[in-house]
């Protein structure tokens, strides 16, 4: 049975391979979200606010921290401050998460509210975010820290708004899709497998398993003159068997996975080493049976490696084009 790393927190990143293992290090970086930015966001480059110098509005909101509700004076918003926001969730009371947002003094995460709509935001400046690590990081530690109570629809890594007015006023033109997705993705959770091969193993194996490439080896390794077109020939039998190979082991992982999972995602895999590279929807309460189907899958397939993180907001299942209209 593979060993999971000791932490306080979920489980986040896995490895599982004969002998099944775990790994014990977070994921340096995260999938930017599918949702995209409003055209009041700033992301690329951000210009001074066009309200500044005008009288700066407070407003109260009860804050529900450890059981407990209190009433506080909101941040202001003005100067080249923005409002950074990392994800929108469904919640009628105002809420704060700490200091554990983006900056190197970790920002205060709180939410602004339209309704029953709230987005997760916190203060930042109002210029371009650099994709550093710690950046990124946090951007996901924010989302990782909501989606324990809430199911979240996560933005896009950099996205800012000038105001707290521009972010209910998204709110309130994207709140019929927001309700939408929110309601699609209630307690589900997202999970990513990469599945890995050692190519030159797999190699050696379809040489001895097809008679054609077999001979037609041996055929080039006897000649003494030229032996380009043969090799050539040689080359396109070993990538075509190498790939229905492939695809015959993606697909019966698939299936597998199918009774487990809500739906899933193939992406483009990376490297001649990795053969899938997926991402699953799973249910809340169908965590732990994902986990336990992933072991006993890799238990069966002793030359594959499995890598799968999780769980992770439904970057790769929300895909939310936004425009706000300003006046």
């Amino acid at each position: 049975m593979a060993r999971t790393p000791s932490t306080n927190a979920r489980k986040r990143d896995r490895e599982v391979a004969p002998p099944l293992r775990a790994g014990g290090k977070k994921m340096a970086t995260a999938r930017p979200a599918r949702a995209g930015r409003a055209n009041g966001a700033v992301k690329a480059a951000a210009k001074p606010s066009k309200h500044e110098g005008r009288a700066v509005h407070r407003s109260s909101e009860k804050i529900v921290q450890g059981g407990k509700a209190t009433t506080v004076e909101a941040p202001a918003s003005g100067g080249s401050r923005g409002k950074y926001v990392y994800c929108i969730i469904e919640s009628n009371d105002a809420l704060r998460f700490g200091p554990i947002g983006i900056g190197s003094d970790p920002s205060e995460v709180y939410t602004v509210h339209y309704k029953s709509l709230a987005a997760v935001v916190s203060d930042a400046p109002l210029e371009v975010l650099d994709s550093t690590r710690e950046n990124v990081l946090a951007h996901e530690r924010v989302n990782e820290t909501v989606m324990r109570e809430h199911t979240v629809i996560p933005m896009s890594f950099g996205t800012i708004f000038k105001t707290r007015d521009d972010i209910v006023e998204l709110l309130r033109s994207a709140a019929e899709a927001f309700g939408d997705v929110l309601n699609k993705m209630q307690n589900k959770l997202e999970f990513g497998l990469k599945v890995l091969w050692d190519r030159d193993q797999s190699i050696r194996e379809v040489e001895s398993d097809d008679e054609d490439i077999s001979r037609l080896k041996k055929e080039i390794s006897g000649q003494k003159g030229p032996t380009y077109f043969a090799r050539m020939q040689y080359g396109r039998l070993i990538d075509s068997a190498l790939q229905s190979r492939s695809e015959r082991y993606v697909a019966d992982i698939l299936e597998q996975l199918r009774e487990v999972s809500v739906a899933s995602r193939i992406n483009k895999p990376i490297g001649d080493k990795m053969i899938m590279n997926a991402a699953f929807l799973i249910s809340r309460d169908q965590e732990q049976a994902f986990d336990a189907k992933v072991k006993s899958i890799a238990s069966k397939f002793d030359k594959l490696t499995f890598k799968y993180t999780g769980p992770w907001p439904p970057y790769n299942f929300v895909n939310i084009r936004l425009k706000l209209e300003r006046a």
